[in-house]
């Protein structure tokens, strides 16, 4: 048996920076250590300052999901305070979330994923002339459309954030800007004009019918003569066996989505092994073993957390930490959401082929849809002229955490405050989930093992194979070391 070692990165159109090492033995990966090479540490930088101060810095850790990082830290505060949003401040939460949630999914789909598929590699597939005319990279027309058809959505965040990224507009009770009735209609149309765009050229049919399809078998049937790129995405997708590729544990991680009066539009909790289950937020811990951090004696729960560099450090390959939920590697995203909340498409794929590069794709794309959906009711939900957020009042003394649910999946803060300051700052993102390294037992994490057994071809110096599996992760690699 023939072995070689391989680097491969950084990767382009990736958010952040990001290698990986692979162990090749007979045209397929054997191991991948995966690399986050860059420390940031914005938990450290949160340390000795205002609680508030949260709401302004940890937006700054990512510029394309800020809202989420804003989101998790109103959450802890609110939940330091015990304070509960106002009706309007939790819808108008959910829009400002979920507008930068879709928009993530158009990007990555269009500009992050399919280019891939306009490679000189694949000159010879029957499908490579419509690939390269809708996703060439920077100039295909679907990219072209989708990057048109976000920037409509993000409408949304001028009329209820003022701007985009890092704004302030979230609270602990609810949002600091309120809309009007004027205010509001704009936001159904934004919202219409984004839909329609969706139905004619992504999913070449209505939305209300992707959100209800039950099953593989049907989504195949939906697709079936229709031209959107949802269709172009399957073809490829059975000509090239990505439902066969980039399988992990099949564990899957979700906080829960979008409070509605009651419960959430997507709940919260975990599945594995065909079982749902809750979510044990206590038996949740981060392992140093491999990571190029002090304490690598024990895992450490959020609240007794440290990002400390090791500067003798011999061991770690990567800045990232290894999260575990009951010792065990989950992972999370738009397929884990759905999974998790019990959609019946989703749940099929996984049970026909687990958490394929397939099965990721469609599960961020049938999000789209049913998110979409429900922003639209949210939006006539709103009372322009009642209370847009609560007020409460921090404690000098007292730790919290706040879950929300980013693009990428699960992202968790945790906070504790000493005699009115931060005394330690905690997060965990989703990319932190998806690309742990091992942990102390040599357990390797979702993408290291969802690489074992990709195809590498003769000559290949960064194998297409790895790069979809990579991709269809949907990294956001400044997020995961914050």
């Amino acid at each position: 048996m023939s072995e070689t070692r391989l680097i491969v990165g950084p990767f382009n159109r990736v958010e952040g920076d990001l290698e990986v090492r692979l162990d090749i033995a007979d045209g397929a990966v054997r191991a991948a250590y995966v690399s986050s090479p860059l420390f940031r540490g914005f938990e450290r930088i949160l340390e000795g300052r205002d609680p508030r101060d949260a709401l302004v810095i940890a937006p700054r850790i990512c510029g394309i999901c800020s809202v989420s990082q804003s989101h998790a830290a109103a959450l802890a505060l609110a939940a330091l305070e015990g304070v509960a949003p106002t009706p309007n401040g939790r819808i108008a939460t959910n829009l400002l979330v979920a507008t930068e949630n879709l928009a993530d999914h158009l990007t990555h789909f269009h500009v992050f994923f399919m280019p891939d598929f306009a490679r000189a590699a694949y000159a010879d597939r029957p499908w490579f002339g419509m690939a390269e005319r809708r996703f060439k990279a920077a100039k295909g027309e679907s990219v072209t459309r989708a990057l048109a058809t976000r920037a409509t959505l993000l409408h949304v965040m001028g009329l209820l954030a003022g701007r985009w990224p890092h704004t302030l507009a979230l609270q602990p009770g609810g949002v600091s800007r309120s809309a009007d009735a004027r205010d509001q209609m704009r936001l159904v149309a934004t919202l219409a004009a984004v839909r329609a765009a969706l139905e004619e050229h992504l999913f070449g049919g209505a939305l209300d019918e992707v959100a209800a399809l039950t099953s593989v078998a049907e989504l195949e049937a939906f697709v079936r003569g229709r031209r959107g790129d949802l269709a172009l995405f399957l073809e490829i997708a059975e000509d090239l066996g990505l439902d066969r590729l980039g399988r992990a544990y099949d564990r899957f991680l979700s906080y829960g989505a979008y409070p509605q009066a009651e419960g959430r539009l997507y709940g919260a909790g975990t599945f594995a092994g065909g079982q749902a289950g809750a979510v044990d937020v206590a038996a949740i811990a981060e392992d140093h073993t491999f990571a190029r951090m002090e304490g690598r004696e024990a895992p450490h729960p959020p609240f007794e957390g440290s990002t400390f560099p090791d500067a003798d450090d011999e061991t770690g390959y990567t800045w990232c930490k290894a999260p575990r939920l009951a010792g065990q590697p989950f992972e999370t995203g738009a397929l884990a959401r759905q999974v998790v909340a019990g959609h019946p498409l989703a749940r099929d794929l996984v049970a026909r082929e687990g958490a394929s590069v397939r099965a990721r794709v469609v599960g961020r794309l049938l999000e789209l849809a049913l998110t979409l959906t429900a922003m639209s009711q949210w939006v006539r939900d709103l009372s322009p002229t009642a209370p847009w957020c609560a007020q409460g009042r921090l404690p000098a003394t007292g730790r919290a955490f706040g879950l929300t649910e980013a693009a990428r999946g699960a992202l968790g803060h945790w906070v504790q405050v000493e005699k009115g300051r931060i005394a330690r700052y905690q997060i965990i993102a989703p990319t932190t989930w998806n690309f742990s390294p091992r942990d102390g037992a040599g357990v390797a994490g979702p993408l290291e093992a969802a690489l074992v057994g990709a195809p590498v071809r003769p000559g290949e110096t960064t194998p297409l194979s790895v790069q979809h599996i990579v991709r269809s992760f949907d990294p956001c690699m400044v997020c995961t070391v914050h």
